[in-house]
């Protein structure tokens, strides 16, 4: 029986490994999409061949290398984007290993290319008087207004991801006892957020709207349609500009969705929430995640140094060095 072609294995990696096996999300399956449409392009213009009579052998760790690289240098891609693409090579050479295990030794040197080192900054995320300026700047007397009031108290107290937050419809809301919502997350995983009294009064308002169009998400556009991402982005840039005008430090902060979703668990983290907990809040897949949030929480850390019992450090008094000495550490 012959192995595989490159294009079969790559379509099986795809319609079965991914969608049928591990069931990814939409999102996933965009992302390694692009990662080998990049590649693909790659190939044919060094190798000079259509994409559709490669094969596997033409995929070796030099190619992908040379792709790397060119991400970075020529598409001026962060060491972050040109991991995430490796991850999506490396994905689907694990699956080719299993299915065409003669191509061991190219598949291991291909898995061998480590992902690329890179200084991790401190989490962004909004002070409680800067997210007070940002619900407060849209004009609830419009529809628009209150949508946009709605969606953003909703994500700044739950902290769902961008995709989750424009998926939600009505019936995923629950205002009864232990009101809260429910979401499908990253990893097809269900986890139901609970809101508080004063998010609960809002979204039950926001509920009594009339429909724009039937079977809408709960937060629409104007024609009743799912939100974009585009368009929370608009959104937001809309309002943090009317923000700043009462909070000015928001105007040296870039404002995203996903720095709601850092605000939320900067917040539950300074209310003295457990690491598990925070991770169980957010849908992380695994705790270390959430380390990143204990790195970025300057007042967390100095609550804990003002328990601690202060060292018994004394200030010394400057000598210079003996100048012979000194001349040797300066070399």
């Amino acid at each position: 029986m012959s192995p595989p072609t490159f294009p079969a294995l790559l379509q099986g990696f795809f319609t079965q490994r991914l969608m049928q096996q591990r069931q990814v999300s939409p999102h996933t399956i965009a992302s390694y999409r692009d990662t080998f449409r990049l590649l693909l392009q790659f190939a044919q213009k060094h190798l000079r061949r259509a994409p559709s009579t490669l094969v596997l052998e033409d995929i070796d760790a030099s190619l992908v290398a040379a792709f790397l690289d060119d991400l970075e240098k020529v598409r001026d891609v962060t060491p972050r984007t040109r991991n995430l693409r490796l991850t999506a090579i490396h994905s689907f050479f694990r699956y080719v290993a299993f299915e065409d295990p003669a191509r061991a030794a190219q598949i291991q040197r291909v898995l061998a290319i480590p992902p690329k080192r890179f200084a991790r900054t401190l989490v962004p995320f909004l002070s409680r008087p800067e997210v007070d300026a940002l619900l407060a700047a849209p004009d609830r007397r419009t529809w628009s207004g209150r949508r946009d009031h709605a969606l953003i108290l909703l994500a700044v107290q739950t902290g769902l991801r961008l995709s989750e937050l424009t998926a939600l419809q009505q019936q995923d809301v629950h205002l009864g006892t232990s009101a809260h919502v429910s979401v499908i997350g990253k990893g097809r995983k269900q986890r139901c957020t609970p809101l508080s009294k004063n998010t609960r009064s809002v979204l039950a308002a926001w509920l009594k709207e009339p429909p724009k169009h039937p079977g809408q998400p709960l937060f629409p556009n104007a024609s009743g349609s799912r939100l974009s991402a585009h368009g929370v982005h608009y959104l937001l840039a809309k309002h943090v500009a009317v923000a700043t005008r009462a909070c000015p430090s928001l105007k040296h902060k870039r404002v995203s969705p996903h720095v709601l979703r850092h605000t939320t668990a900067m917040d539950l983290l300074q209310q003295g929430v457990e690491q598990s907990v925070l991770a169980l809040w957010l849908g992380h897949e695994s705790i270390e995640t959430t380390q990143i949030y204990l790195d970025a929480n300057l007042e967390l850390k100095q609550r804990v140094l003002d328990t601690v019992a202060p060292l018994n450090g004394k200030p010394g008094r400057y000598r210079p060095d003996d100048k012979l000495l000194a001349f040797l550490k300066s070399l």
